[in-house]
């Protein structure tokens, strides 16, 4: 409804323009919230956009405008401020008229059609399939989904995608890892296999390789001394240079080439297996966050489909690529990048930056207008060059967007936690929801803005306080729910209830908050930025807490009792709207 209200104050303002300027009658009006509640409930410009045209002073144009306003119900007052602004004071009766709008409208309020149902593709978590999703994956899929909702409510049509990299080498090294240790199963007591330091290294590989014996005993078992025939020594354990690292990777390389052949077409089934394995645990641990993809996208169709070399033969086409050292390169720098980019391995092999240039393209085919990457912001550096690859296949680069999300550290009483996890060094995911439950891990993800760094304290997610924001939140629908049941009307029918005798200063300025929100959920759609859904409940909970406190609401007197109950059942609708774009439950009672 603020936005019925923001049209209906620019139609004041253009017929006072008419009649203070009537050839500037097609100039863009613009309405907005002043910073300062002190200043009104909204404000308008127009005084400054036109004093350099109309050779007036700013200030002395705004009182002229204000002047020429014709009358509404809906103005309190109007007043010049600053060098020009122009702001309105809203009488009582457009706030509660505000309310009437999301009784009616219930779960629509705050929807809005600016997205015009055009199509926006938003991709996120798309970890390696390679073990379980962590705390830094955790804020990722919070983030990623929320914004989907986010963009959805404000009129996009939404799909929402999981990139499934199963077609590179960190696959291989996980299929390696689990086969290892089913050798290591069948191997004579206490001859255990010589695992590589930069293998898989958790329990799930373990219990991925009893698995395989279990169902299928021996029939993947081969000598450990042809897997290790031929490849390159290992450097000293404690050694952490760089040929050490690369002498440690081209180990990994030549178990992983000698398995292959060992194993033949068999070794597809240990590839496969651990693949399916990780991302049916990846899947059902995210439905548990709350999040459903739309779309598991596999890179492997893009090999497949021979896309990949049809889209490197195209950038070759347009001189885009360059040949050095048996290698194909794009000419990455070109486009802003800080170095250029091997697309094509001297042995013909190509790398995970052309798969992702195909992958890109594929979208673009797919008829999305708006690509949305949530990223790591350890992948900042790969911005330019994959937008550049868009701009060397003659799209649009701006049709990209990425919005980087920092890792979260979780702390206890203060300190750092280290929470168990039988999953290698990192906490899971799946720990973190089990110790806070999801809707706290889900609503603190999104409490700062995704670039932020992001602390994130257990005890407080998990406490009953006023302190803690999803709680007082959710605290906020569950007392509307229990006065709504002490009531015991229809709540129907409170969309019809005269709200006249709502004139106290808590309660027309808690209306005046509930109004913003379809404002904030269009702020929030263009910024990509779901934690202003959060601060914005936040504040809404506690405007709530205080009138609900000061003020009784079941009073006896009828008109002023259900007037106060359809307020109190407004805010609960709009917790249900902003919570709903979070992810996160709203309890009738708590």
């Amino acid at each position: 409804m603020s936005s019925d209200l923001k049209s209906q104050l620019a139609e004041l303002m253009r017929a006072a323009l008419l009649s203070v300027a009537p050839g500037e009658g097609t100039t863009e009006i613009h309405i907005e919230r002043p910073k300062q509640a002190s200043h009104g409930d909204f404000s308008c410009n127009l005084a400054l956009q036109l004093a350099r045209s109309l050779k007036r002073n700013p200030r002395q144009l705004a009182q002229l405008l204000v002047s020429e306003l014709p009358y509404s119900s809906l103005v309190d007052r109007s007043e010049v401020a600053g060098a020009g602004f122009i702001n309105f004071h809203l009488a009582p009766a457009a706030r509660r008229q505000v309310l009437r709008g999301i009784l009616q409208q219930g779960a629509s309020f705050g929807r809005s059609t600016s997205g015009g149902g055009r199509k926006a593709l938003v991709e996120f978590v798309s970890a390696n399939p390679t073990g379980p999703l962590h705390v830094g994956h955790g804020r990722g899929a919070a983030y990623g989904d929320s914004l989907a909702k986010l963009l959805a409510f404000a009129g996009w049509s939404v799909t929402s995608e999981y990139y499934v990299n199963d077609a590179g080498r960190q696959m291989d090294i996980l299929a390696l890892s689990t086969w290892l240790r089913y050798l290591e199963l069948g191997g004579p007591a206490g001859a255990p296999v010589s695992f590589p330091p930069n293998a898989y290294q958790g329990e799930y590989v373990r219990d991925m390789a009893r698995q395989m014996r279990a169902a299928h005993g021996a029939r993947y078992q081969r000598p450990l001394s042809q897997l290790t025939a031929g490849t390159p020594g290992l450097p000293d354990a404690l050694r952490t240079d760089a040929d050490a690292a690369r002498q440690r990777e081209s180990h990994l390389d030549a178990l992983i080439a000698n398995a292959r052949m060992l194993l033949g077409e068999e070794w597809k089934y240990v590839h496969d297996f651990v693949l399916t394995e990780q991302l049916a645990d990846c899947r059902s641990d995210l439905e548990e966050t709350g999040v459903h993809f739309d779309v598991w996208f596999s890179e492997q169709s893009l090999f497949a489909t021979g896309l990949v070399a049809r889209c490197v033969e195209r950038l070759a086409k347009a001189g885009h690529l360059y040949l050095q050292d048996g290698a194909r390169w794009f000419r990455s720098t070109a486009f802003g990048d800080e170095k250029d980019r091997v697309v094509q391995r001297d042995n013909g092999l190509y790398t995970y930056f052309a798969s992702d240039i195909a992958y890109h393209l594929n979208k673009c085919e797919r008829g999305f207008e708006r690509l949305i990457n949530v990223w790591g912001a350890d992948h900042h550096g790969y911005i330019p060059r994959v937008r550049g690859a868009l701009s060397a296949l003659g799209i649009d680069a701006s049709i990209l967007e990425v919005a980087l999300v920092q890792f979260a550290v979780l702390y206890r009483s203060g300190w750092k936690a280290q929470m168990s996890t039988r999953s290698g060094d990192f906490v899971t995911l799946r720990t973190l929801r089990d110790d806070v439950g999801r809707d706290a891990c889900r609503f603190f993800y999104v409490l700062r803005k995704s670039d932020q760094h992001l602390d994130f304290d257990l005890d407080l997610a998990k406490s009953q306080s006023n302190d803690n924001p999803v709680y007082y939140i959710q605290y906020a629908h569950a007392r509307v729910s229990s006065l709504l049941g002490l009531w015991g009307g229809d709540p129907e029918s409170l969309a019809a209830v005269e709200l006249e005798s709502l004139e106290g200063p808590r309660e027309l300025a808690l209306a005046a908050r509930l109004g913003e929100f379809p404002e904030v959920v269009e702020q929030a759609a263009v910024e990509l930025a779901p934690h202003l859904i959060a601060f914005y409940l936040k504040e809404l909970a506690a405007e709530f807490h205080s009138y609900y406190n000061a003020e009784r609401i079941l009073v006896d007197a009828p008109a002023v009792r259900e007037a106060r109950v359809a307020l109190a059942a407004a805010v609960r609708q709009v917790v249900r709207n902003g919570m709903s774009i979070l992810g996160v439950s709203c309890p009738e009672s708590m």
